[in-house]
């Protein structure tokens, strides 16, 4: 939009962090959109990285840039998710978009210990402790089993204590 143009209006919000409970010594490095959410002690949030409302953070989580996590996500302990991991919450249930009926939404919950490769998708699903999910892999269902995950959608590869 040209900025000249006065027959338009437009409503521009600034990047902000804004009611969200922290905890100790979390360090959050800008820009970064976090509002109403929870972030643990000891994590880490890097830029570009937007956090909504909902959202939980564990304790000693890092969350590389350009990262999206949307409500209704609580990720666990010891966690790495990786540059431009992207969660969802709406499965297009209807065949579109929810657009307003938030109870169409789900939700995901990763365990602790569990690492997320850059560009990974993960539509609603849970995850137990201690998985590894490769790079640019989609997760389309839960997870159970401890293990190396990846592809698209994302299957079991190897056991974690295997070499």
């Amino acid at each position: 939009m040209d900025k000249t143009d006065t027959t338009k209006s437009a409503s521009v919000k600034q990047v902000s962090i804004r009611d969200v409970k922290f905890g100790a010594d979390v360090t959050v490095i800008e820009p970064a959109n976090i509002y109403g959410c929870v972030i643990d002690d000891g994590s880490f949030v890097g830029p570009f990285t937007e956090i909504q409302a909902g959202a939980r953070i564990g304790k000693r989580t890092r969350v590389q840039s350009h990262a999206f996590i949307c409500d209704l996500v609580e990720i666990g302990d010891d966690c790495f998710i990786g540059h431009g991991v992207m969660f969802t919450n709406d499965l297009f249930a209807i065949g579109g978009p929810a657009r307003g009926r938030n109870e169409l939404w789900r939700g995901t919950k990763i365990g602790n210990r569990v690492s997320i490769g850059s560009n990974a998708t993960l539509l609603p699903v849970n995850i137990c402790d201690d998985v590894v999910i490769g790079a640019g892999a989609v997760v389309t269902k839960d997870i159970e089993r401890p293990g190396i995950y990846a592809g698209n959608p994302a299957v079991f590869l190897r056991d974690t204590t295997s070499g």
